[in-house]
This record gives structure tokens, C-alpha cells and sequence, in this order.
């Protein structure tokens, strides 16, 4: 049954206007087809129970990097498709007709302010909460898309808010694979719930932030504060939705959705112990991509969710343990690549009384705050490895220069422009 013999071709104005918007998304053949594909054809619409399978998600024993899974997250799991299908698809006594199929997912997917786009993925977070039978102090004024939010976060709220945000974008991945078996595996995103917490509230000086468990902090998050939070340090995070929203209805076109998961090579490592090998873990990775877009992001997150591909780590220069350790064999793999660089490094303070030459793993320091007379003032800068004066890596107070030294004897060898540097 093509597309033309479900859908209306001569519409009112209305839904002219409704295919419009669609259309200036790049979808419409795609929505086409989907609608096409899940219609009741005595009807002409889609069934409420089609719809919400088609959102469905169903991982009863996801595993996790380091923090321990409350056990009502999966539960909270099984109400999103319910959500999606409630919140944004206004469903008449017959199911939901073309206009609104269409409306539904403009307001999912369509062009809009990063600010509507996070109060979407909120509003569906909200309902899995409420559907779930969970608490949440989160109150939204009205039924539009840009109203006014308020309430709070507890830092196990932000948890499950990024776990499922996480679920959605792994989802989205394993269902365009075709081998194997995999669970969802969830990340350590601690890092980010601190961030959120620090940002977002006051932390007793006396507190020991990094050295607590996320179930242990009580304190709240004032939703306005979360908002900035998120839009300034994880601004791609509401990608996770719609990207999860695009794949699973043009997976709804097949007439066999993808349900079987993949087998990466990464993945078929226990989470927790890829904590241990690799420095960028899958919290690290995702984090890291939250805060950028485009292909950079994806090229990052991509050795660590299912693929098809064996190559996960094609893109990989330089790793110490593979290549060989010191500053020779590190520049002999990076020597000559004028693409973006992502450089981690994992260090850890030794003995505080054992007399070394090389202690300045990472540096940085300003101009006094006060006029106070330094009779040795320290360099001004940001820098790596060496000895102060003699450091491997040294970015100039002004950020116009970067000196490198990785001669044995500290010879300066390369002075380069700032503005010139690729990361």
C-alpha cells in the first residue's frame, strides 16, 4: 500500500500548512512511508497501541560502568513509549490521523529554541516519572511548549534523566545493527551529576563532594538553575530524543524492526573493567560529545556504542600502552595530523616527600591578585610534563603561542601560533 492511498492528497489549508513544516524538516518521505505502514486502512489512522510499540523500549537488566542501577529504572523504561505517544500525538476515537501523526512529531522533532527542545524532553521525562508511579518535583504551568517550569532536581532525578537520555541514543545505535546480542550498558555519568550539583546549588565548604555516593545527596536543584546548567554544559543532550524518535519511525517502515543488538569490540569488555583499560570511558565519551555537535561529536561517542563495524578504534593515534611509553614514540604517531586531537591523560601524585626532577604533571598559574612582591615570580601560563622553566608543553598567558619541548635535553624545538592549533 503506497503512501498516496492513505493520506488525504487535496487537504485544507490547515494541513497544507502541517506538511509544510514537515516537509522543511527533510522527513516527509520517511513520515510518509511510516504512516503508510502503521494506518488502519478502514480507519485511516494509526492504532494508539501501534504507536506506542513503535516507542516501546524494553531492557530488564541493563548493566553499568561503576554506579549501581536503582531498580525502578527499568520499570521507568517501560512507560516512555507510552509518554511520547500521550504528550505530543493527540489521538481522535479512531487512532491518530495524518495532521496529527504530523503535528506530533514536529513537536518532537521540528525546528525549535534549544529551550523548547529541553522543556519536550523534560515534559517526557515528567510523565515516565508519573506513569511509573515515581516522585517528582517538577511542575510545569501549562501545556505549551515554551511555559514556565518550576520545582526542583535531586541529584537521583539527574541520574535517571541522563540514563534515559543515554537509553534513547543506545537504542538508537543497536537497532541499525544486525549482529548479535548485546544488553544496554549504561555509563558513569557521576562526573556529570556533580557538575550539575556544583553548578546548581551551595555546597557546605566542609562537604566532601567527590567523595560521596549520588544516592547520598539530598540537596536540591532549582530547575532554573538545571535549565542553564544543561543548555551551557550538555547542550546536545536533547539530541538523544529526537534522533531516537527519527530512527525508531523509519524503523517502523520495515516490515521487521532491527530487535536484535550489537556486539562491538568495545562492548564485549565488562563495563566496569573498561573503566579500568581505556581513559575514555563510555561516561567520559558521552560527556564529552554533550558539550559539542556535529561529526566530532559522533566520532567520539562512536567507539562506544554497538556497530556493525570491528573498527571502533580506527581513529585512535596514540596509546601508551600499545604504541610504547615516552614522549619519542608519542610524537612519531602524532607527528604529521592536522585533524582535531583529543588528548587524555591519567596521572597520579606519588610519594609528596620523594625527591623527583619531573613534578609538574599539570600546571597553571595567574598573575597574584594583590600587588605582593614575587622576587621569583612563576611563569604565567597553562602547562604540561616537565619542570617549571622546563615544561614539555607550555600554553603563553596571551594563548597567542604554544611552546613544545620533547627533546631529551629540553631543546625547544617547535613555537607555534595558538590560532593555528587544531584539538
Amino acid at each position: 500500500m503506497g503512501a498516496s492511498s492513505s493520506i488525504v492528497q487535496k487537504g485544507t489549508s490547515e494541513q497544507r500548512e502541517v506538511e509544510s513544516l514537515a516537509a522543511s524538516t527533510g522527513a516527509m518521505p520517511m513520515l510518509q512511508n511510516s504512516f503508510s505502514k502503521l494506518v488502519n486502512p478502514q480507519t485511516n489512522a494509526i492504532p494508539l497501541q501501534s504507536l506506542q510499540q513503535v516507542f516501546c523500549l524494553n531492557y530488564k537488566k541493563p548493566d553499568c560502568e561503576a554506579s549501581n542501577i536503582p531498580d525502578c529504572f527499568p520499570g521507568l523504561l517501560d512507560h516512555l513509549g507510552a509518554s511520547i505517544v500521550d504528550l505530543f500525538f493527540i489521538t481522535g476515537r479512531e487512532g491518530v490521523s495524518w495532521i496529527e501523526f504530523l503535528r506530533g512529531y514536529l513537536k518532537c522533532c521540528g525546528r525549535m529554541p534549544a529551550s523548547m527542545a529541553l522543556n519536550a524532553l523534560l515534559r517526557v521525562f515528567a510523565t515516565t516519572f508519573t506513569k511509573a508511579g515515581l516522585p517528582l518535583k517538577l511542575e510545569f504551568e501549562s501545556s505549551d511548549d515554551d511555559c514556565k517550569i518550576s520545582g526542583s532536581f535531586l541529584a537521583t532525578d539527574v541520574l535517571m534523566l541522563l540514563w534515559m537520555c543515554w537509553t534513547m541514543l543506545w537504542d538508537s545505535s543497536t537497532s541499525r545493527c544486525t549482529k548479535g546480542k548485546e544488553n544496554l550498558r549504561l555509563p558513569d555519568v557521576n562526573h556529570l551529576i556533580l557538575s550539575a550539583v556544583v553548578s546548581c546549588t551551595e555546597v557546605d565548604s566542609g562537604f566532601n563532594l567527590w567523595d560521596c555516593g549520588i544516592s547520598a545527596l539530598e540537596v536540591e536543584l532549582p530547575v532554573g538553575k538545571f535549565l542553564t546548567w544543561d543548555l551551557t554544559t550538555v547542550p546536545s543532550l536533547t539530541d538523544c530524543f529526537t534522533h531516537f524518535v527519527n530512527v525508531r519511525l523509519q524503523n517502523s517502515v520495515s516490515s521487521e524492526v532491527k530487535s536484535e543488538l550489537s556486539s562491538s569490540s568495545l562492548g564485549k569488555i565488562p563495563p566496569r573493567e573498561v573503566c579500568n583499560i581505556h581513559l575514555l570511558t563510555h561516561g567520559r565519551a558521552w560527556a564529552i560529545s554533550l558539550s559539542l555537535k556535529g561529526t566530532i561529536s559522533a566520532e567520539i561517542l562512536k567507539p562506544h556504542l554497538p556497530s556493525d563495524s570491528d573498527e571502533t578504534l580506527e581513529n585512535l593515534l596514540y596509546r601508551s600502552s600499545f604504541h610504547g611509553r615516552g614522549l619519542n614514540r608519542f610524537w612519531s604517531n602524532i607527528e604529521g595530523y592536522h585533524g582535531p586531537l583529543l588528548f587524555l591523560v591519567s596521572a597520579a601524585a606519588g610519594d609528596v616527600h620523594e625527591d623527583r626532577k619531573d613534578k609538574n604533571f599539570v600546571y597553571g598559574h595567574l598573575h597574584p591578585t594583590g600587588r605582593a612582591y614575587e622576587p621569583y615570580p612563576k611563569p604565567v601560563g597553562i602547562a604540561f610534563g616537565g619542570t617549571i622553566g622546563n615544561e614539555r608543553i607550555y600554553i603563553h598567558e596571551d594563548f597567542a603561542r604554544v611552546t613544545i619541548r620533547h627533546h631529551a635535553v629540553d631543546k625547544l624545538t617547535n613555537l607555534v601560533p595558538f590560532s593555528h592549533l587544531r584539538w
